[in-house]
């Protein structure tokens, strides 16, 4: 046996107190009467009265009450196996996590602000493959394809600036990383979300993104930052803040490069979004593109389902209380 909704069960020490309560009630009030007249007199004063009655009409109430949140638990048991459909998209999300990203034009840095919009897209996702693949220098699956998303969150929350030891952006080993993840799947509804300020220090993600439109692989370009740019502040192991300088001693200032992302996108008949301090895009992407494409069956399983048994624990509440209702406190005389 088994419970759907086994959170339920903590009501029971709400019973267990109401319990308690009607038996301390019961006592106290056995010993006020005790006090007020002998057990002779008692009696005979309160000879239309059954206690034992009173006593079986609340027991009968508490177990009403625990067969009632026995219910609530859903018992299950006894199954049959089914076999179970899910439709979806498959969506591949790519973040830089470049140096770069922790210039703080967008608040709090473009990172966690890419971090906290990948949360909230989750959040409307039903039946829909997601995976997560970080890039600087070069790329790295950091979550494949799943249908878990508390595993995929903590993949995401595990990201930063040291993700990926090789310095430097490249966007295009981002783009040849997604073409590889997609290559055994079927052609339809392949999308892989590109993240980044549009830096791209090797490679040549144009021509990649070709490629990607050929093995129809859809790519949506969210650029981050502003084209005035910002400084990089890092933090040192001791709490203590720099800018990033290059190799010459100059301080380095990231700015946004819309013209690559718009490119990349615009190839694979993708969109490109500007990722603003109240609007993301993310959102937008998914709303107005991403749901409106036709899902496919993603997966075919099959599946345990078991037969609720809640109706007998309720239906035993129901008969107790109905006889509760015909018992009475007086004696017959």
């Amino acid at each position: 046996m088994r419970f759907a909704d086994i959170h339920f069960a903590f009501a029971f020490w709400a019973i267990l107190a109401v319990a308690l309560f009607i038996a301390w009630a019961f006592n106290a009030r056995k010993k006020t009467l005790q006090k007020f007249a002998q057990t002779e007199t008692l009696n005979e004063i309160a000879s239309s009265v059954n206690f034992k009655r009173q006593l079986v009409r609340h027991a009968l109430l508490v177990v009403v009450l625990a067969l009632s949140v026995a219910a609530l638990m859903r018992p299950q048991w006894g199954f049959q196996w089914e076999e179970v459909k899910r439709k979806g998209l498959d969506i591949l999300i790519a973040i830089d996590t470049s140096k770069s990203m922790l210039a703080t034009d967008v608040k709090p840095n473009r990172l966690k602000r890419s971090e906290f919009a990948v949360k909230d897209l989750i959040k409307k996702l039903k039946g829909d493959r997601i995976g997560l693949i970080a890039f600087a220098g070069t790329a790295y699956l950091q979550c494949p394809l799943t249908i878990d998303y508390n595993g995929f969150l903590l993949a995401l929350n595990d990201l930063s600036v040291d993700t990926i030891p090789r310095g430097g952006t490249s966007i295009s080993s981002a783009i040849r990383l997604g073409i590889k993840i997609y290559e055994n799947e079927l052609r339809e509804n392949k999308i892989l979300i590109i993240i980044a300020d549009g830096e791209d220090h090797e490679g040549d993600p144009v021509r990649l993104a070709q490629e990607a439109k050929k093995q129809g692989v859809k790519i949506y370009c969210i650029g981050i930052g502003t084209t005035e740019g910002e400084l990089i502040q890092l933090t040192d192991e001791k709490g203590r803040k720099s800018f990033l300088k290059d190799k010459q001693g100059n301080v380095v200032k990231s700015r946004l490069n819309e013209k690559v992302l718009q490119e990349v996108a615009l190839t694979t008949g993708g969109a490109y979004v500007h990722a603003s301090g109240a609007e993301f895009g993310l959102d937008w992407i998914y709303e107005d593109k991403l749901s409106k494409m036709e899902k496919r069956d993603i997966k075919a399983q099959m599946s345990k389902r078991y037969y609720e048994r809640f109706q007998i624990p309720l239906a035993m509440a129901l008969i107790l209380l109905l006889i509760e209702s015909f018992i009475t406190d007086k004696k017959r005389r």
